[in-house]
Protein backbone atom coordinates (compact mmCIF):
# COMPACT_ATOMS: atom_id res chain seq x y z
CA UNK A 1 0.00 0.00 0.00
CA UNK A 2 0.91 3.85 -1.17
CA UNK A 3 2.25 5.58 2.18
CA UNK A 4 1.33 8.75 3.42
CA UNK A 5 -2.03 9.18 2.06
CA UNK A 6 -4.29 12.23 2.61
CA UNK A 7 -7.98 11.77 3.88
CA UNK A 8 -10.50 12.38 1.30
CA UNK A 9 -11.35 16.00 3.07
CA UNK A 10 -8.12 17.05 3.28
CA UNK A 11 -7.52 16.04 -0.33
CA UNK A 12 -10.36 17.87 -1.72
CA UNK A 13 -9.72 21.28 -0.06
CA UNK A 14 -5.90 21.11 -1.16
CA UNK A 15 -5.95 19.15 -4.61
CA UNK A 16 -6.18 20.86 -8.25
CA UNK A 17 -9.44 20.57 -9.92
CA UNK A 18 -7.72 17.67 -12.01
CA UNK A 19 -5.84 14.81 -10.31
CA UNK A 20 -2.15 14.92 -11.05
CA UNK A 21 -1.61 13.72 -14.25
CA UNK A 22 1.28 10.58 -13.66
CA UNK A 23 4.14 10.67 -16.23
CA UNK A 24 6.06 7.79 -18.20
CA UNK A 25 9.87 8.07 -18.64
CA UNK A 26 10.91 7.33 -21.58
CA UNK A 27 10.17 3.43 -22.27
CA UNK A 28 7.84 0.74 -21.08
CA UNK A 29 9.38 -2.40 -18.86
CA UNK A 30 7.07 -4.28 -21.66
CA UNK A 31 8.01 -4.30 -25.26
CA UNK A 32 5.25 -1.50 -26.01
CA UNK A 33 7.86 1.36 -25.85
CA UNK A 34 11.14 1.03 -26.86
CA UNK A 35 13.82 2.57 -29.18
CA UNK A 36 16.93 1.64 -31.23
CA UNK A 37 20.29 3.13 -30.12
CA UNK A 38 23.39 3.78 -32.30
CA UNK A 39 27.29 3.75 -30.77
CA UNK A 40 29.42 6.30 -32.45
CA UNK A 41 31.99 3.01 -32.62
CA UNK A 42 29.48 1.20 -34.70
CA UNK A 43 28.74 4.65 -36.84
CA UNK A 44 32.45 5.61 -38.35
CA UNK A 45 32.98 1.94 -39.48
CA UNK A 46 30.92 3.09 -41.98
CA UNK A 47 31.51 5.28 -45.16
CA UNK A 48 29.72 8.51 -45.28
CA UNK A 49 27.02 7.84 -47.66
CA UNK A 50 26.31 4.13 -45.35
CA UNK A 51 25.82 6.51 -42.28
CA UNK A 52 23.93 8.77 -43.78
CA UNK A 53 21.27 5.90 -44.71
CA UNK A 54 21.98 3.70 -41.21
CA UNK A 55 20.71 7.02 -39.46
CA UNK A 56 17.70 7.57 -42.08
CA UNK A 57 16.56 3.84 -41.28
CA UNK A 58 17.13 4.56 -37.43
CA UNK A 59 15.29 7.52 -37.10
CA UNK A 60 12.51 6.17 -39.45
CA UNK A 61 12.33 3.45 -37.04
CA UNK A 62 12.66 5.49 -33.51
CA UNK A 63 9.98 8.07 -35.03
CA UNK A 64 8.06 5.25 -35.30
CA UNK A 65 8.29 4.28 -31.83
CA UNK A 66 7.63 7.44 -30.90
CA UNK A 67 4.11 7.18 -32.62
CA UNK A 68 3.61 4.08 -30.46
CA UNK A 69 4.73 5.77 -27.91
CA UNK A 70 1.88 7.98 -28.16
CA UNK A 71 -0.33 5.05 -28.91
CA UNK A 72 0.35 3.37 -25.63
CA UNK A 73 -0.05 6.92 -23.76
CA UNK A 74 -3.95 6.85 -25.54
CA UNK A 75 -4.32 3.33 -24.23
CA UNK A 76 -3.65 4.10 -20.87
CA UNK A 77 -4.54 7.92 -20.19
CA UNK A 78 -0.77 9.04 -19.45
CA UNK A 79 -0.64 13.04 -20.44
CA UNK A 80 2.74 13.69 -19.34
CA UNK A 81 5.34 11.83 -22.00
CA UNK A 82 9.42 12.03 -21.55
CA UNK A 83 11.23 11.63 -24.85
CA UNK A 84 14.68 10.07 -24.46
CA UNK A 85 16.83 11.88 -25.30
CA UNK A 86 18.94 9.67 -27.80
CA UNK A 87 15.56 9.60 -30.01
CA UNK A 88 17.84 10.79 -32.74
CA UNK A 89 21.31 9.21 -32.24
CA UNK A 90 24.14 11.93 -33.18
CA UNK A 91 21.59 14.82 -34.48
CA UNK A 92 24.07 17.27 -32.68
CA UNK A 93 26.28 16.05 -35.58
CA UNK A 94 26.26 17.84 -38.93
CA UNK A 95 25.44 14.31 -40.22
CA UNK A 96 22.72 13.96 -37.85
CA UNK A 97 21.05 16.87 -38.13
CA UNK A 98 21.16 16.89 -41.79
CA UNK A 99 19.51 14.13 -42.13
CA UNK A 100 16.93 14.51 -39.38
CA UNK A 101 15.65 17.96 -41.51
CA UNK A 102 14.94 15.31 -44.32
CA UNK A 103 12.60 14.04 -41.75
CA UNK A 104 10.77 17.79 -41.16
CA UNK A 105 7.27 16.72 -42.27
CA UNK A 106 6.89 13.36 -40.46
CA UNK A 107 8.50 14.62 -37.21
CA UNK A 108 6.13 17.30 -37.12
CA UNK A 109 3.17 15.50 -37.87
CA UNK A 110 4.46 13.53 -34.80
CA UNK A 111 4.60 16.53 -32.61
CA UNK A 112 1.17 17.87 -34.44
CA UNK A 113 -0.21 14.26 -33.07
CA UNK A 114 0.69 14.56 -29.55
CA UNK A 115 -0.84 18.24 -29.23
CA UNK A 116 -4.01 17.00 -30.30
CA UNK A 117 -4.22 14.06 -28.09
CA UNK A 118 -3.54 16.05 -25.33
CA UNK A 119 -0.14 14.95 -24.32
CA UNK A 120 2.73 16.72 -22.64
CA UNK A 121 6.27 16.44 -24.15
CA UNK A 122 9.34 16.85 -22.30
CA UNK A 123 12.91 15.58 -22.07
CA UNK A 124 15.88 15.21 -19.52
CA UNK A 125 19.09 15.73 -21.59
CA UNK A 126 21.87 13.67 -20.47
CA UNK A 127 24.32 13.64 -18.10
CA UNK A 128 27.46 15.22 -20.31
CA UNK A 129 25.40 18.76 -20.00
CA UNK A 130 27.42 20.59 -17.63
CA UNK A 131 26.37 23.94 -17.94
CA UNK A 132 28.38 25.18 -14.71
CA UNK A 133 31.61 23.89 -15.17
CA UNK A 134 35.08 25.38 -15.21
CA UNK A 135 35.85 24.10 -18.88
CA UNK A 136 34.87 26.18 -21.41
CA UNK A 137 34.79 23.23 -23.81
CA UNK A 138 32.14 21.37 -21.63
CA UNK A 139 29.97 24.36 -21.28
CA UNK A 140 30.46 24.40 -25.17
CA UNK A 141 29.47 20.89 -25.58
CA UNK A 142 26.35 21.69 -23.07
CA UNK A 143 24.90 24.28 -24.92
CA UNK A 144 25.43 22.51 -28.26
CA UNK A 145 23.75 18.84 -27.18
CA UNK A 146 20.47 21.34 -25.54
CA UNK A 147 20.74 23.28 -28.86
CA UNK A 148 19.75 19.84 -30.67
CA UNK A 149 16.61 18.88 -28.01
CA UNK A 150 15.90 22.92 -28.46
CA UNK A 151 15.33 21.85 -32.56
CA UNK A 152 14.16 18.78 -31.86
CA UNK A 153 11.35 20.20 -29.87
CA UNK A 154 11.12 22.85 -32.33
CA UNK A 155 10.87 20.43 -35.34
CA UNK A 156 7.75 18.60 -33.43
CA UNK A 157 6.11 21.81 -33.27
CA UNK A 158 6.20 22.69 -29.27
CA UNK A 159 6.00 25.95 -27.98
CA UNK A 160 9.10 27.73 -26.78
CA UNK A 161 8.01 27.24 -23.54
CA UNK A 162 8.59 25.73 -19.90
CA UNK A 163 5.22 23.28 -21.42
CA UNK A 164 7.82 21.88 -23.48
CA UNK A 165 10.49 21.32 -20.54
CA UNK A 166 14.34 20.51 -21.35
CA UNK A 167 15.19 19.81 -17.49
CA UNK A 168 18.59 19.45 -16.59
CA UNK A 169 20.50 19.18 -13.01
CA UNK A 170 22.83 22.29 -11.88
CA UNK A 171 25.92 19.91 -12.61
CA UNK A 172 29.41 21.03 -11.20
CA UNK A 173 28.99 22.20 -7.20
CA UNK A 174 29.66 25.84 -5.72
CA UNK A 175 28.94 27.37 -9.77
CA UNK A 176 25.55 28.83 -9.12
CA UNK A 177 26.90 32.39 -10.44
CA UNK A 178 28.97 31.09 -13.26
CA UNK A 179 25.07 28.61 -13.44
CA UNK A 180 23.00 31.46 -13.54
CA UNK A 181 25.43 33.47 -15.97
CA UNK A 182 25.36 30.76 -18.76
CA UNK A 183 21.49 30.43 -18.67
CA UNK A 184 21.23 34.08 -19.15
CA UNK A 185 23.10 33.84 -22.08
CA UNK A 186 21.84 30.69 -24.18
CA UNK A 187 19.80 31.34 -26.75
CA UNK A 188 15.99 32.32 -26.70
CA UNK A 189 15.02 28.40 -28.00
CA UNK A 190 17.15 26.64 -25.17
CA UNK A 191 16.72 29.41 -22.45
CA UNK A 192 13.03 29.64 -22.45
CA UNK A 193 12.27 25.38 -22.25
CA UNK A 194 15.36 25.21 -19.72
CA UNK A 195 14.25 23.83 -15.83
CA UNK A 196 16.63 22.99 -13.20
CA UNK A 197 16.19 20.15 -11.08
CA UNK A 198 17.83 19.69 -6.87
CA UNK A 199 19.77 16.97 -6.91
CA UNK A 200 21.18 14.32 -4.14
CA UNK A 201 24.45 16.03 -3.56
CA UNK A 202 25.82 19.16 -5.57
CA UNK A 203 22.69 21.54 -5.47
CA UNK A 204 20.51 21.34 -2.75
CA UNK A 205 16.78 22.23 -3.23
CA UNK A 206 16.85 25.35 -1.79
CA UNK A 207 20.29 26.39 -3.57
CA UNK A 208 18.85 25.60 -7.22
CA UNK A 209 15.55 27.57 -6.19
CA UNK A 210 18.19 30.48 -5.72
CA UNK A 211 19.41 29.81 -9.05
CA UNK A 212 16.10 29.25 -10.72
CA UNK A 213 14.87 32.54 -9.28
CA UNK A 214 18.24 34.63 -10.71
CA UNK A 215 18.19 32.96 -13.86
CA UNK A 216 14.33 33.51 -14.56
CA UNK A 217 13.48 29.51 -15.22
CA UNK A 218 11.54 26.92 -13.13
CA UNK A 219 12.51 24.03 -10.33
CA UNK A 220 12.02 21.08 -10.82
CA UNK A 221 11.51 19.67 -7.44
CA UNK A 222 12.77 16.34 -6.86
CA UNK A 223 11.52 14.94 -3.19
CA UNK A 224 13.13 12.13 -3.45
CA UNK A 225 16.84 13.73 -4.06
CA UNK A 226 15.73 16.14 -1.50
CA UNK A 227 15.70 13.72 1.73
CA UNK A 228 19.23 12.24 0.10
CA UNK A 229 20.50 15.55 0.62
CA UNK A 230 19.16 16.88 3.74
CA UNK A 231 19.43 13.77 5.22
CA UNK A 232 15.47 13.48 6.04
CA UNK A 233 13.82 10.22 7.31
CA UNK A 234 10.28 11.18 5.69
CA UNK A 235 8.44 12.55 2.73
CA UNK A 236 6.06 14.22 5.39
CA UNK A 237 9.04 16.77 6.58
CA UNK A 238 7.67 20.31 6.74
CA UNK A 239 10.25 21.15 4.27
CA UNK A 240 9.08 18.97 1.65
CA UNK A 241 5.75 20.86 1.52
CA UNK A 242 8.04 24.27 1.66
CA UNK A 243 9.83 23.45 -1.33
CA UNK A 244 7.50 21.90 -3.52
CA UNK A 245 5.61 25.25 -2.98
CA UNK A 246 8.11 27.67 -3.72
CA UNK A 247 9.04 25.90 -6.64
CA UNK A 248 6.02 26.08 -7.94
CA UNK A 249 6.08 30.33 -7.75
CA UNK A 250 9.53 29.95 -10.63
CA UNK A 251 6.68 28.58 -13.42
CA UNK A 252 5.45 30.88 -15.68
CA UNK A 253 2.21 29.30 -15.42
CA UNK A 254 1.75 27.51 -11.82
CA UNK A 255 -0.72 24.75 -13.58
CA UNK A 256 2.78 23.07 -15.79
CA UNK A 257 4.76 22.94 -12.69
CA UNK A 258 6.07 19.49 -12.60
CA UNK A 259 8.21 17.37 -10.17
CA UNK A 260 9.62 14.30 -9.58
CA UNK A 261 9.36 11.31 -7.15
CA UNK A 262 11.05 8.01 -6.76
CA UNK A 263 11.77 5.67 -3.92
CA UNK A 264 15.10 3.99 -2.82
CA UNK A 265 15.44 0.61 -3.85
CA UNK A 266 16.96 -0.76 -0.50
CA UNK A 267 16.78 1.89 1.95
CA UNK A 268 14.63 5.56 2.17
CA UNK A 269 17.59 7.30 1.60
CA UNK A 270 18.73 4.61 -1.25
CA UNK A 271 19.85 7.06 -4.34
CA UNK A 272 18.90 3.86 -6.76
CA UNK A 273 15.35 3.73 -8.02
CA UNK A 274 13.20 1.25 -6.15
CA UNK A 275 10.55 -0.94 -8.30
CA UNK A 276 7.32 1.02 -7.15
CA UNK A 277 6.95 4.29 -5.33
CA UNK A 278 5.41 2.98 -2.17
CA UNK A 279 5.73 6.13 -0.60
CA UNK A 280 4.43 9.38 -1.54
CA UNK A 281 4.36 13.05 0.00
CA UNK A 282 1.42 14.33 0.77
CA UNK A 283 2.26 17.51 -0.28
CA UNK A 284 1.96 15.75 -3.84
CA UNK A 285 -1.79 15.58 -3.86
CA UNK A 286 -2.18 19.18 -5.27
CA UNK A 287 0.82 19.03 -7.74
CA UNK A 288 -0.10 19.31 -11.97
CA UNK A 289 2.74 17.03 -13.59
CA UNK A 290 4.28 14.04 -11.83
CA UNK A 291 7.32 11.92 -13.12
CA UNK A 292 7.79 8.90 -11.90
CA UNK A 293 10.97 7.76 -12.01
CA UNK A 294 10.65 3.94 -11.08
CA UNK A 295 11.92 0.74 -12.51
CA UNK A 296 9.02 -0.64 -13.58
CA UNK A 297 8.01 2.19 -15.75
CA UNK A 298 4.45 1.86 -16.37
CA UNK A 299 3.53 -0.98 -13.42
CA UNK A 300 4.54 1.62 -10.83
CA UNK A 301 2.28 4.03 -12.35
CA UNK A 302 -0.65 1.78 -12.88
CA UNK A 303 0.06 0.62 -8.37
CA UNK A 304 0.03 4.24 -7.75
CA UNK A 305 -3.40 5.16 -9.86
CA UNK A 306 -5.13 1.62 -7.63
CA UNK A 307 -3.87 2.83 -4.22
CA UNK A 308 -2.77 6.82 -4.15
CA UNK A 309 -4.65 8.59 -7.11
CA UNK A 310 -8.60 7.12 -6.19
CA UNK A 311 -8.11 9.84 -3.44
CA UNK A 312 -8.23 12.60 -5.58
CA UNK A 313 -10.31 11.46 -8.37
CA UNK A 314 -10.22 10.09 -12.10
CA UNK A 315 -8.87 12.63 -14.98
CA UNK A 316 -10.88 12.46 -17.86
CA UNK A 317 -8.57 10.35 -20.48
CA UNK A 318 -6.71 12.10 -23.67
CA UNK A 319 -8.43 13.61 -26.23
CA UNK A 320 -9.20 10.99 -29.22
CA UNK A 321 -7.81 11.51 -33.17
CA UNK A 322 -10.49 13.20 -35.18
CA UNK A 323 -7.98 12.33 -37.93
CA UNK A 324 -6.97 8.88 -38.90
CA UNK A 325 -3.39 8.10 -36.63
CA UNK A 326 -0.25 7.51 -38.33
CA UNK A 327 -0.03 4.20 -39.00
CA UNK A 328 3.48 4.22 -40.85
CA UNK A 329 6.31 6.75 -40.47
CA UNK A 330 8.05 6.57 -44.33
CA UNK A 331 11.90 7.63 -44.91
CA UNK A 332 12.05 10.52 -47.01
CA UNK A 333 13.51 11.33 -50.35
CA UNK A 334 17.20 12.11 -49.87
CA UNK A 335 17.55 15.77 -50.14
CA UNK A 336 20.30 16.92 -52.52
CA UNK A 337 20.93 20.56 -51.22
CA UNK A 338 24.69 20.95 -49.62
CA UNK A 339 25.10 22.01 -46.24
CA UNK A 340 27.32 25.00 -45.19
CA UNK A 341 27.14 24.85 -41.35
CA UNK A 342 30.73 24.15 -39.99
CA UNK A 343 32.23 20.57 -39.05
CA UNK A 344 31.15 20.20 -35.18
CA UNK A 345 34.21 18.27 -33.37
CA UNK A 346 33.42 15.31 -31.23
CA UNK A 347 34.96 13.56 -28.51
CA UNK A 348 36.39 10.36 -30.04
CA UNK A 349 35.36 8.14 -27.07
CA UNK A 350 32.33 9.31 -26.33
CA UNK A 351 29.10 7.22 -27.38
CA UNK A 352 26.23 9.37 -28.45
CA UNK A 353 23.64 8.00 -28.15
CA UNK A 354 22.11 7.87 -24.80
CA UNK A 355 20.70 5.47 -22.27
CA UNK A 356 16.58 5.08 -23.35
CA UNK A 357 15.45 3.65 -20.68
CA UNK A 358 17.30 5.85 -17.98
CA UNK A 359 14.75 6.87 -14.96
Amino acid sequence: MISNLPNRTNAHSTSTKSPPQLGLVCITTSDKVRYRALTRKRLLQLETAEQQQVLRELYTDNLQRLNNALDFCVENNLRLYRLPSGIFPFADTDLGEAVLEEFTEQVRATGDRATVLGIRLVVHPDQFVVLSSDTPSVIENSIKILQMHARNMDLLGQPRSPWAMMEIHGGKGDRAERLIQVIRDLPDEIRSRLALENDEYAYSAAEILAVCREAGVPMVFDAHHHVIHEKLDSYEHPSIAQMKAAARTTWPVPEWQLVHISNGRESFGDPHHSDFITVMPSAYCNVPWIEIEAKLKEEAIAKLREEWSPVFGTAPPPKPLEEKPLDKVTQPKTQQKKRTSKKAEQPKDKVLSSNLDGD
